[in-house]
């Protein structure tokens, strides 16, 4: 079977963070309680800018963010023309725990660093960094397949979501950041069964959802 994907399905979400996200100004600091006034007599709890971050677990996933209703197709094949509806809403955020607060961006650079010297090396140099992401929309896309079936097109997007602690100048802030990269869709058969699919990645999710979770494309295999 033949599946043609003219315009990628393109959409980014991760999951939303436990917890308050903390506030930050347009340069990643915490705005001052009380105002001006107040931020002039009482200078914010701040760390210094040349420490280490520490960083500990992180999940590193590729994550269902859009789905189509399923799609009979008839012989010789055809386009498919169900639209993505979206399951989540991405977010680019670090939250604090304890501590001074750290620059939202550097925390993020950070993390990038680290995950694509221990995992990927592709993590996007400036979007994953980007605590004013805007948040994408699902693209239009047209997908069409040469076979009959039932078919099912999803989206999907790499979650990166790690805690850490960082040190410097005898002050030590600790808490959590996260990002999302590398978005991406795909087109299952509801009738054929996924290579190599495990539980939770994006195809078996989309198929459990779409299929059903009795549909072979919904089985996984056993850990």
């Amino acid at each position: 079977m033949k599946i043609r994907r003219t315009c990628l399905a393109a959409s980014a979400v991760v999951a939303l963070l436990t917890g308050a996200v903390a506030c930050t100004s347009e340069d990643g600091a915490p705005p001052a309680a009380g105002g001006a006034a107040d931020g002039a007599k009482r200078p914010l709890d701040t760390v210094c800018a040349s420490g280490s971050y520490t960083w500990f677990n992180v999940s590193d996933q590729d994550v269902l963010v859009g789905l189509a209703e399923k799609q009979r197709i008839g012989k010789g094949g055809g386009p498919l023309t169900n639209k993505l509806s979206r399951l989540h809403t991405p977010v680019t955020a670090v939250t604090f725990e304890k501590g001074p607060r750290v620059d939202a961006g550097a925390t993020l650079r950070s993390l990038r660093t680290h995950v694509s010297d221990t995992r990927k090396p592709d993590l996007d140099g400036f979007g994953f960094a980007d605590v004013h992401r805007p948040v994408p929309k699902l693209a239009s896309n047209t997908t069409s397949v040469s076979d009959a079936g039932i078919f099912v097109d999803y989206a999907w997007v790499r979650q990166i979501t790690a805690d850490f602690r960082y040190t410097c100048g005898g002050k030590q802030a600790v808490g959590r950041a996260t990002g999302w990269d590398i978005d991406g869709g795909g087109v299952l058969e509801c009738s054929t069964a996924i290579d190599g699919a495990k539980a939770g990645e994006p195809a078996s999710e989309a198929a459990r959802l779409a299929c059903g979770p009795g549909s072979p494309a919904a089985r996984v295999k056993k850990p």
